[in-house]
């Protein structure tokens, strides 16, 4: 008997094996399954982000249910033409769960993850369960997953919520948390001089509040969904800022834009101007805000005082306001409204405000857009300018 033979011989073994179950208990009660029941049942997880050929059941083994009371779901594996597992449910009595039945879009009859783009996300589509792709845009916003809290006897580290242990007060100087922006010196600080019982200190910030409704998650997963870069983004801002997650299928378009220069203030020290006026185009350059979100600048950045009799406490960081109108003049042009901490003075922000963190600027846009910030030049005559980037949603 040749191999070919031999093959088909098979086959038609196991079809009239399916057959012979099929006639002897088509009369059997059928299981009846909703996409709620399979999801209490199995415990899947509603919300979750999903990649294309992920399981929605966190597994790479099949669900597998009684094929006596399941035979229409032997059909999908005839259709598959998958003959192992054909003999495999001959045999043992049980037949992998047809997801077909209970979902819409995005997973096949296997429960896998199809036909997804990027970080899709599971749903519930009426009554049926559905991956839905990220669409154009997904954003968020920024939240303490890994954090320091404050205690009379020193401090608790907290993830997620849950307390994993107390770190006596003589012990913080040898925590080995660390970042760009802070480390064992900086926390010390913290705790001897700018906090109190309960305050928090942020180590590592998870997501929340998605645009499109899927779970929060934690810092540990926003580099695996998506990206580094996205981690990178986050740690520039205060915690509690609009973050875009993921953006595809756009076209960048140039938007409204505004120059000026920094001119000669030489009673506030027109070296520390400069250097004020950098910080502050550094602090806004690169900013994305998503639609219809509100944003400052960034976080951790440094202005110089110079005296001023007029400002309260007798300072000022003189030499922000160039560049302020610069960015107050190109997002007003865009049709935003004015900044939070700004005027249309020509002194433009308002004592009382930090140019980074405290000024905040809304895209009542659609579609999100970057605020692009530029120097060129330097010393009085330095050049300063704005630029808001759209991004156009294509189709």
């Amino acid at each position: 008997m040749n191999k070919d033979w031999r093959r088909i011989s098979i086959v038609i073994f196991i079809a009239l094996i399916v057959l012979c179950l099929f006639f002897a208990i088509s009369s059997a009660s059928t299981a009846s399954y909703t996409a709620q029941s399979v999801v209490d049942t199995y415990n899947i997880p509603i919300g979750q982000s999903m990649f294309e050929n992920q399981s929605i059941v966190g597994t790479t083994e099949d669900i597998k249910v009684p094929l006596i009371s399941n035979v229409p779901f032997i059909f999908n594996q005839i259709r598959a033409f998958d003959l192992q597992g054909l003999l495999f449910s001959s045999i043992t009595g049980f037949v992998p769960f047809d997801f077909s039945t209970v979902s819409s879009e995005g997973i096949d009859s296997y429960g896998n993850v199809v036909d997804i783009e990027g970080p899709g996300y599971l749903t519930f589509e009426g009554d049926k369960l559905a991956v839905k792709g990220p669409g154009h845009y997904v954003w968020g916003y920024s939240a303490p997953s890994k954090w320091l809290e404050k205690t009379e006897s020193g401090v608790d580290v907290v993830v997620d919520g849950n307390v994993i242990k107390s770190v006596p007060v003589e012990e913080i100087k040898n925590l080995e948390y660390s970042s760009k922006y802070y480390n064992a010196s900086t926390i010390v600080e913290w705790y001897n001089y700018d906090s109190d019982i309960g305050s928090t200190f942020t180590l590592e910030k998870g997501m929340v509040g998605f645009s499109d409704g899927r779970n929060n998650i934690s810092s540990s997963d926003v580099p695996v969904i998506f990206g580094e870069d996205v981690v990178d983004y986050a740690s520039d801002y205060p915690t509690g800022s609009p973050i875009l997650l993921y953006a595809g299928n756009y076209t960048e378009e140039g938007g409204e834009s505004y120059g000026t220069s920094l001119g000669s203030h030489p009673e506030y020290g027109d070296d520390i101007r400069e250097i004020n006026a950098k910080q502050f185009v550094e602090a806004w350059n690169g900013t994305v805000i998503p639609p219809n979100s509100t944003s400052s600048g960034k976080d951790y950045i440094y202005f110089e005082s110079a005296k001023d009799s007029e400002a309260p406490g007798g300072s000022a960081a003189h030499g922000v306001c160039p560049p302020a109108r610069a960015l107050r003049a190109a997002v007003t042009s865009e049709g935003f409204p004015m900044p939070t901490g700004m005027t249309w003075d020509e002194n433009a922000v308002l004592f009382g405000y930090n140019p980074a963190n405290d000024i905040k600027v809304t895209n009542n846009h659609d579609y999100p857009v970057k605020i692009n910030m530029w120097t060129e030049g330097s010393g009085t005559g330095m050049g300063i300018y704005c630029q808001i980037i759209r991004y156009i949603p294509n189709g």
